[in-house]
């Protein structure tokens, strides 16, 4: 009647070691989700992993199953301050519409030379593609929104 060591018991752990330094045996098999509920926003890292690539060791997966007579690092992951994240979303300052950008799409892939005009309740409408610095020099030169729209019609009469 006395104290027995159970030969295997052993060898059917993993081991966690904290950053601390603090090691724990855990029963396998289990998995990481069940070691890293008791830690949030902690991860597993396999010894072996870490080893081969360093800082850029991948996590082991919630569902993943700890190994027996593996080491395992349990490492908090670290939290970016607000200011140092990178917004999803570029505002632009240009506000159109998904219409306008992909009117403006279709428009841009078109040749200098493409003329179409469409013909809609008896009035002829003309579309051309005139590079921006052409269009700046009509409307600095144009005194009003006719005079500009004239000179537009003169332009396309020419081509």
């Amino acid at each position: 009647m006395g104290n027995s060591i159970i030969k295997g018991a052993e060898n059917k752990k993993a081991k966690v070691m904290k950053i601390t330094g603090e090691t724990f045996k855990i029963r396998t098999p289990t998995t990481a989700s069940d070691v890293i509920k008791e830690y949030p926003g902690h991860v597993l890292l396999e010894s072996e992993s870490v080893k081969r690539y360093g800082i850029r060791a991948k996590p082991l997966e919630p569902q993943e199953e700890l190994k027996p007579k593996k080491i395992y690092f349990l490492v908090e992951l670290p939290k970016l301050p607000e200011e140092t994240r990178v917004p999803r979303r570029v505002k632009s300052a240009v506000h159109m519409s998904a219409k306008d950008r992909l009117e403006c799409l279709m428009l841009s892939r078109r040749t200098g030379s493409d003329l179409s005009v469409v013909e809609q309740n008896s009035a002829v409408q003309v579309k051309m593609r005139l590079p921006r610095s052409q269009v700046e020099k009509l409307m600095q030169d144009s005194h009003d929104e006719n005079e500009l729209a004239e000179r537009i019609v003169d332009l396309c009469l020419k081509n």
